[in-house]
């Protein structure tokens, strides 16, 4: 049996189109793009979370964090201080309505975390080997998270970087992204905080 050209071609051209999706990485907007973010002494940042399943995807395929109760959240800086700045030390907190503060899970923690638990019912005749709890697989570990987490220590002048920050908590509107810690890398001054709105 003879596959039609145009057939052959048309199955050719859609496969392609999904090898090139699959290839493309993620990529942060500017950081004047986003609708939440704050500049103090000339450095910007933006946040926004990522906790629907179109933009779970966009950023880690097929593993949706926030059903394992993992909210990420995208941080976008912006430099225009002039000169460099560390963030060696930058800590980051989610502020919840009510003013309850949730740290940053770092991201080699999240490999550990332990999902939900499910009965393993077996029909067994022998006393004992009633159900037991069985452990699911965490769809966390060899995920994307660490690549696409925030890790830059250094930010030259001029120049932008970002990455996910990780929290073990669901979105609330009106909560807060609280970021402390960034540094002038040459006198070691630490910078103004920074308190993001996380609502569109």
């Amino acid at each position: 049996m003879q596959i039609p050209v145009k057939s052959l071609i048309l199955v050719l051209s859609i496969a392609a189109g999904l090898a090139a999706d699959k290839d493309q990485p993620f990529k942060a907007g500017p950081v004047a793009g986003y609708a939440n973010k704050q500049t103090n002494e000339n450095v910007t940042i933006a946040a926004k979370p990522y906790d629907t399943e179109e933009l779970a995807k966009a950023a880690f395929g097929k593993v949706n964090p926030n059903r394992e109760g993992v909210l990420p959240v995208l941080v976008v800086i912006r430099n225009d201080t002039g000169k460099a700045i560390s963030l060696e030390g930058l800590r980051a907190e989610y502020i919840t309505p009510n003013r309850t503060k949730i740290e940053a899970t770092p991201v080699e923690d999240l490999t550990y975390l332990q999902g939900p638990n499910r009965p393993d019912y077996r029909t067994s005749p022998i006393p004992g080997q009633g159900p037991r709890v069985k452990r699911r697989k965490n769809p966390l570990a060899g995920s994307q998270m660490s690549v696409r987490a925030l890790a830059v220590q250094m930010l030259p002048s001029g120049e932008e970087a970002s990455g996910f920050v990780y929290f073990q908590t669901g979105h609330r509107r009106g909560s807060i992204l609280y970021l402390t810690g960034l540094r002038d890398a040459t006198s070691g001054r630490e910078l103004f905080y920074f308190e993001i709105p996380l609502d569109d």
